[in-house]
């Protein structure tokens, strides 16, 4: 295990590493901490806290994961983080422990974060999510599977990022950002359906074509047609309970997004260009 940690690193005796993670020079490990097989983590990374990494992840140089999070509500606990596997953390990423000990910060698998993103405290990273160079992501943010996020831009509080959508570079986002969409602007606007990352996540092969095809259904309904949002919303369910919508997947999923974002508590919904 020696001829993999750099003689400058400094992991505390109650850190626990995997025999084959590879540890970079003038890394700092807290006592806390736990990493699976196969991590490399690069010169100067910080892991604090209750930090538990999985396998097959790359830390890149200077990224401090398990600090105390940027909230006055903090009550000194520590809270967890929990990383997955095959994730890239690239140069100078932050990612903060949650507020409360009883809550968490959470990555999941596969996810590609790039250089100087803020992951706040509180946040959900499902998996295949990819974020662009300098994203400050503010605490309580929720990012569902294969979503893509552009470069320099903020994310408010408690925003919801929907499954396999795409937002565009220096976009505003403050309220959630519907599955399935692309995302631009200042205000940000619903500008299309995201086809070519629907695509390229084979949704346009399920089913001979049609899942994709009721998605565009779907979407035209709720941002092309003359019916008020509220109209096209209940319109849609509707489908999907007793009509010919009622057996997709993907368009269950963006109908109950669309219904949850209106509940007490969310941020509503960024809206369409009209």
């Amino acid at each position: 295990m020696a001829t993999l940690i750099h003689p400058t690193a400094v992991i505390h005796s109650g850190a626990e590493l995997h025999p084959t993670v590879q540890v970079g020079p003038y890394a700092v490990i807290g006592p806390k901490v736990k990493v699976g097989a196969g991590t490399v983590i690069a010169p100067h990374v910080v892991l604090d806290g209750d930090t538990h990494i999985g396998e097959r992840n790359q830390l890149f140089p200077g990224a401090a994961i398990g600090l105390e999070p940027q909230d006055l509500k903090y009550d000194g606990s520590v809270g967890p983080v929990r990383i997955g596997d095959g994730n890239q953390i690239r140069e100078y990423v932050t990612v903060h422990r949650p507020t409360k000990g009883d809550e968490v910060t959470m990555i999941g698998n596969n996810n590609l974060i790039m250089g100087y993103t803020h992951i706040g405290h509180n946040c959900i990273l499902e998996d295949n999510v990819i974020i662009a160079n300098s994203v400050a992501m503010a605490g309580h943010v929720h990012v569902e599977s294969g979503a893509r996020i552009s470069g320099v831009l903020g994310v408010h509080q408690f925003v919801h990022i929907g499954r396999l959508s795409m937002v565009g570079g220096m976009t505003r986002i403050d309220r959630d950002v519907p599955p399935y969409t692309m995302i631009e602007g200042n205000p940000s606007r619903v500008r299309a359906l995201n086809l070519i990352g629907l695509k390229r996540a084979g949704v346009g092969e399920l089913q001979d074509g049609e899942v994709l095809r009721s998605l565009k259904q779907a979407f035209r309904l709720l941002y092309r047609s003359d019916h008020t949002f509220a109209e096209a919303l209940e319109k849609l369910e509707a489908l999907t309970v007793h009509d010919s919508l009622n057996d997709n997947d993907y368009v269950k999923h963006l109908s109950q997004f669309l219904r949850l974002s209106q509940l007490p508590g969310r941020r509503g919904l960024i809206p369409g260009r009209g």
